[in-house]
């Protein structure tokens, strides 16, 4: 098959032939017929993610298809899916809680094992894995899903709790925070978002945000949050991941507001300096989110079929295998970009 390779961290990115896989026993081999260019794929590149530890490497974790080949009798050739990016083992006590993107022997396509930047990428433990993608549902939109809208879904309503009315303040404006105005747009909450970009800011108000600050303007940009919100953000997210846009979130919260950390904060950038000061005297909660297993898939899918959430709005553009290279290299690009190998 062919398939976007590197043979080192930051080392050059090639699109190369390499052997097909096979599926494990449990597991699947999954046609990619689309699959989501994301910053977590250029921070493993980079050598940020742990979980890369051999060579050659195939990046992509959003992705979805048909199974081309499987060793479970739950699922059979030609049955289109999605995954979460977060597979889980089923088995250990977080799985059998029902949390499986906490998984305890999770695997990461693109991370623990080769990605679907390619024709073709094995999923392991299928039935715990595995979302049925409804005919209605193209597989660009589905493989948006997959990290960063589902990463969203989770973060906005069941981690941040968005009630109708709350103000949600967005700090980063790439696939995960423009995912996150939309969802939180979607359930009633009104949205600040805050980025350095004009582009992304002019998405996010296209999305339904009702108030955009250019943070590269402003000296003090939580006060500048609760100058919009008339008090402060009831939920925060800081869907960039950096030391100072959490720390922004945290400190442009109301009294007892919720931060959810959404986006990687990786060893190399440095530790968060947060204000807990604050978090003490006002009962602030500082939440993390990571990732959605698949049992809870179903309310947003309902939500995408109804058009009450649109996420192929997201996708910006559509390469080829052989453009993502370069566009991995890059990032550069505002919204989703969508890679049909």
């Amino acid at each position: 098959m062919r398939a976007v390779v590197y043979d080192s961290f930051g080392g050059p990115l090639q699109v190369r032939d390499v052997p097909d896989p096979s599926a494990p026993p449990g597991g699947v081999v999954i046609r990619v017929a689309a699959t989501g260019l994301c910053r977590s794929d250029w921070h493993g590149w980079q050598g940020h993610d742990a979980d890369i530890r051999t060579f050659p490497h195939v990046p992509g974790h959003e992705l979805a298809g048909t199974i081309a080949e499987s060793g479970t009798a739950g699922w059979k050739p030609g049955d289109r899916v999605t995954v979460p990016f977060i597979c889980a083992c089923g088995r250990c006590p977080s799985c059998l809680a029902g949390d499986q993107q906490v998984c305890e022997r999770q695997t990461q396509p693109g991370f623990t094992h080769w990605g679907s930047f390619a024709e073709y990428v094995v999923i392991e433990n299928a039935d715990v894995n595995l979302v049925p993608l409804p005919e209605s549902v193209s597989y660009a939109t589905a493989a948006s899903l997959g990290c960063r809208f589902a990463t969203a879904f989770r973060a906005v309503l069941a981690q941040g709790r968005t009630a109708p009315g709350e103000w949600v303040a967005v700090h980063g404006c790439g696939g995960v925070g423009l995912s996150a105005i939309m969802i939180a747009v979607a359930a009633g909450a009104r949205v600040v978002a805050v980025d350095v970009s004009p582009d992304a800011l002019a998405l996010a108000a296209d999305l339904g945000a009702s108030a955009v600050l250019d943070a590269a303007a402003l000296d003090d940009v939580p006060a500048a949050i609760r100058d919009a919100t008339g008090g402060g953000a009831h939920v925060s997210l800081d869907a960039l991941g950096s030391p100072s846009t959490a720390r922004a979130s945290v400190a442009c919260l109301r009294r007892r507001g919720r931060h959810v950390q959404v986006g990687l904060l990786p060893p190399a950038a440095g530790r968060a300096d947060l204000p807990m000061e604050l978090v003490i005297a006002w009962e602030l909660e500082i939440l993390g989110s990571h990732g959605m297993p698949a049992h809870a898939y179903a309310p947003m899918m309902a939500m995408v079929r109804s058009g009450a959430l649109t996420p192929d709005r997201l996708v910006t553009r559509t390469i080829a295998l052989a453009e993502t290279p370069a566009a991995l290299a890059a990032m550069d690009t505002p919204g989703i970009t969508m890679i049909t190998p």
